[in-house]
């Protein structure tokens, strides 16, 4: 087919080239003259994205006026009344709250500190799911890992009675690649501690900054061995352990954790369509997750997401074109701590046809390259998805991507297709799991960016003539 030439854009979007990009020729149901018209329409979507405030307004909404929002809490239920009035404002139908029933953790007081060779106060956060130390506290000797490779290599007692810490650095990458090299020491640190006799189990912080700050996240127990409390401390803090450790100084560590688990709870998914025509039948289901953890607002991890992939939906309602397929929002629970609401949401509507599941869940970062899990024939659906993005400076993928963290529990469970748009997460782990988390940290010039890539591929994937799925997994 023709060249389209790149259309005018903001000149403050700096990762734009200057650039004609080919538009791949495909067979559809609809014609050569229907594929013209919707990739016509996706890109009027795509720049309609690029001046659209409502993703910012949302955000701001949810973040810095709900703010924490952990599953069950609150602040969870504030943000589902929230999002229902906002996904009917932005001219959504058949607007919902699915409730989904769980266990919850609960973080309670805690505090750590150094009591040899000097006293010094260190900042914590428990990690999700420790389980409190004795009322009275504990303080032992620490046994310092420089990573969780080292500890799992141990086979000695050096562990037993001791505090285990393990300094497993967090390698800043534009993927995230370095978080997943990292993230095992909170997954897998307590256990492995535990194995070894340690009575606790502290980590640094699985994050990228310097700041005097703490990461929490959920960590994992084997009932099969013995659960130890667990939380980790701030970079600084890690730093100057590491340093004692380097000069073979012994260090001890006294520390108080309180927390509740297995708390009964009721969280929400809140879902909305934009019904569609011919396919109405089918979904795309494009997602983000509305819980957070309770340090910080939650702004890129996740209202980022939820304004993203809320916005891009409103624009397709607001464009005057019904879609072939039904374009469905889904603002999943307790993604956080245990997936709750994917696995509620994939067993209630196993029955449906998904054309695609995607998810906005890496922060507000601009968006670089798009992959998929379609079916060979659907590939060059993504190919005509990709040529209406490239003069965002998105490139094109692989026909393996892995979407957001709840569309893959998804995928995997039931093999729907998926979708993912990386984003650009340089600095995502450097707030990640919080105080630092606010609406601050975000470019609204990078969240329009993300509005506009949402938008069209959303579009081409409720128009696609061809059915993206099984995929292979």
């Amino acid at each position: 087919m023709r060249r389209r030439a790149c259309l005018a854009l903001p000149a403050a979007l700096p990762w734009l080239p200057g650039c004609a990009v080919p538009t791949p020729a495909f067979d559809g149901a609809n014609g050569a003259d229907g594929l013209d018209a919707d990739l016509h329409h996706a890109a009027a979507l795509r720049d309609a994205g690029l001046r659209d405030e409502h993703a910012w307004r949302l955000v701001r909404a949810l973040a810095a006026g709900i703010g924490p929002r952990p599953a069950g809490s609150a602040g969870d239920a504030r943000a589902v009344a929230w999002a229902q009035d906002a996904l009917r404002g932005l001219g959504l139908q058949a607007v919902r709250a699915d409730p989904v029933p769980l266990r919850v953790w609960q973080r309670g007081p805690a505090a750590a500190r150094l009591t040899a060779p000097q006293a010094r106060p260190l900042v914590m956060a428990a990690l999700g799911n420790s389980v409190p130390a004795p009322p009275e506290g504990l303080e032992a000797e620490v046994a310092w890992y420089p990573d969780l490779a080292a500890l799992m290599a141990d086979t000695s007692d050096r562990a037993r009675g001791r505090i285990v810490f393990i300094d497993q650095r967090t390698e800043r990458t534009r993927d995230g690649s370095g978080y997943g090299r990292a993230v095992g020491a909170r997954f897998a640190g307590p256990v492995e501690a535990a194995r070894r006799g340690a009575v606790a189990l502290a980590i640094r912080s699985i994050g990228t900054d310097r700041a005097a700050i703490a990461h929490t996240g959920a960590t994992r127990y084997d009932i099969r061995v013995p659960r130890i409390p667990a939380f980790a401390v701030s970079v600084p803090d890690a730093e100057h352990m590491a340093t004692l450790q380097a000069a073979g100084t012994p260090m001890r560590l006294a520390f108080t954790l309180q927390a509740r688990s297995d708390v009964e709870a009721v969280t929400h998914n809140v879902i909305a369509d934009l019904p569609g025509s011919d396919l109405a039948h089918e979904a795309v289901l494009i997602g983000a997750h509305l819980d957070s953890w309770d340090l910080g607002q939650g702004a890129l991890d996740d209202a980022a997401g939820v304004g993203i992939v809320s916005a891009a939906a409103g624009l397709i309602a607001a464009s005057g074109r019904r879609p072939r397929r039904t374009v469905r929002v889904v603002l999943f629970g307790n993604e956080e701590n245990g997936f709750d609401g994917a696995r509620a949401y994939g067993d209630r509507h196993a029955n449906v046809v998904h054309q695609l599941v995607a998810e906005s869940d890496f922060g507000a970062g601009p968006i670089y390259r798009l992959s998929a899990r379609v079916q060979a024939e659907a590939w060059p659906q993504v190919q005509a998805m990709a040529s209406v993005l490239a003069p965002l400076g998105v490139g094109l993928g692989v026909n393996t991507g892995t979407p957001g963290p709840d569309a893959a529990v998804l995928m995997r469970r039931h093999r729907w297709p998926a979708l993912q748009l990386h984003q650009d997460g340089s600095r995502y782990f450097d707030v990640h799991h919080t105080e630092h988390d606010t609406v601050d940290q975000i470019d609204p010039a990078a969240l329009r960016q993300n509005v506009a890539c949402w938008a069209a591929c959303t579009w081409l994937a409720a128009q696609s003539p061809v059915a993206f799925g099984p995929p292979t997994l």
